[in-house]
């Protein structure tokens, strides 16, 4: 008689090094360089406004090639988009280290950062998709939210490397920082095992071939359109807030060390709560966090312009921290929800693209609310988008429930 093998339960510390630790090292990566970017833009020659719109190029690739990013990530596959992006992320950032010593160096770094943007795009749609389908749906939130935790370690880690290089590279030494950390990134992605068998979400390749990306979007419109507007205001909030706490702080007269610290010890707490929110989200629902998280954040925004001093603005800081820690992957986890069996790649590109569009209409809409009115109305309506984030999850996800493909 031959025993009967069963497989051993699923833990993510089976896949915790392929899975994250890419994703670790390629956001050390970015975050070494983009405090250095409208520097080096500078020294290049940029005025303060040409330099400033060089920091938005990687926001600016990213957003745009996120279709483009689903069609790569289909035809290459997974682990092979997510090393190809590591791989020419590293190589636009030896170019960028690279620019003052070439002539026309500041369209070189202009076109660098709009490559790493498109990289990046690749390489966090092929994240997504991959643990969407290599982690059971009972351990989705908790995987995606963990992806969402290590995105936010690296970009933390990233500016203190960048800085020590620059004690003996100059500005360049950002740079070359991440170059390395992304090249090592691409290296430990070639780990990632292979999906062979994925389970019973799986398309079948017998089903005929991938559904088009306009088929995918016209299948999928209530879907895109309803909890896409929850995603979208979201990512804004959620972009809006870095720069608030900084802008808040120059309004009080604080000096940069006691601003740094403030924005320091909120993105701590952002760390420090992404795991239990997962697992929240996986034994009680995706609304139990996507409601607290936009509400606290929202709450947070109308607190700050009421603070008057450092505490205040403290407080107020670290509550917004608690409420983005607690929202880490939930974007990915509704994508991974409602993306279809069948077209899984074109659906996550164009949830992408409507979630970046929040990221670049959240700091637009700042602006002009401060330039039209005063700063604390531009807070203000970064606020109200936390409480219309509310209330249209509040509304969609209940509604939508019998779509998603579990």
């Amino acid at each position: 008689m031959s025993a009967t093998r069963t497989s051993p339960p699923f833990s993510l510390r089976s896949i915790a090094l392929p899975a994250f630790g890419p994703t670790v090292l390629f956001c050390l990566g970015e975050g070494a360089v983009l405090p250095v970017v409208a520097l080096s833009a500078r020294e290049l020659g940029a005025s303060a406004a040409l330099a400033a719109l060089l920091v938005t190029l990687i926001g600016v690739g990213s957003w745009f090639f996120n279709i483009p990013a689903s069609l790569i990530t289909i035809r290459f596959g997974e682990r092979w988009a997510i090393t190809g992006a590591g791989t020419i992320g590293a190589l636009a950032l030896v170019a960028a280290a690279l620019a003052p010593q070439l002539p026309q160096g500041l369209w070189l770094l202009a076109v660098a950062m709009t490559v790493v943007g498109m990289a990046t795009s690749v390489f966090n749609l092929a994240r997504q998709k991959y643990l969407t389908e290599a982690v059971p749906v009972e351990f989705r939130a908790r995987a995606l939210s963990t992806l969402g935790g290590s995105t936010r370690i690296g970009v933390f880690i990233g500016p203190f490397v960048g800085a020590a290089a620059m004690q003996f590279l100059g500005i360049a030494g950002a740079f070359w920082v991440g170059a390395v950390a992304m090249a090592a990134a691409a290296g430990l992605s070639l780990t990632i095992p292979d999906l062979v068998a994925k389970g019973p979400g799986t398309p079948d390749a017998a089903a005929g071939p991938e559904p088009t990306l306009r088929n995918v979007a016209s299948a999928h419109a209530m879907v895109l359109f309803a909890l896409g507007s929850g995603v979208l205001l979201l990512a804004a909030l959620r972009a809006s807030r870095q720069v608030v706490i900084p802008l808040w702080a120059d309004h009080l007269g604080l000096d940069a060390t006691h601003a740094a610290l403030i924005y320091g010890v909120s993105g701590a707490i952002d760390m420090l709560v992404f795991y239990p929110a997962g697992k929240l989200m996986d034994r009680k629902g995706r609304l139990w966090v996507a409601l607290p998280s936009t509400v606290i954040m929202g709450v947070s925004l109308f607190l700050i312009p009421l603070s008057s001093g450092f505490l205040g603005l403290l407080l107020s800081a670290m509550l917004i921290g608690f409420g983005n820690g607690i929202s880490s992957g939930l974007v990915m986890t509704l994508g991974a929800d409602f993306s279809p069996e069948r077209g899984r790649g074109q659906f996550l590109g164009l949830w992408r693209f409507i979630a970046d569009a929040g990221s670049t209409g959240g700091p637009m809409l700042l602006s002009a609310m401060t330039a039209a009115v005063s700063l604390a109305a531009g807070i203000w309506s970064c606020g109200v988008l936390g409480l219309a984030a509310a209330a249209v999850f509040a509304v969609a996800l209940p509604k939508l429930k019998h779509r998603r493909n579990y």
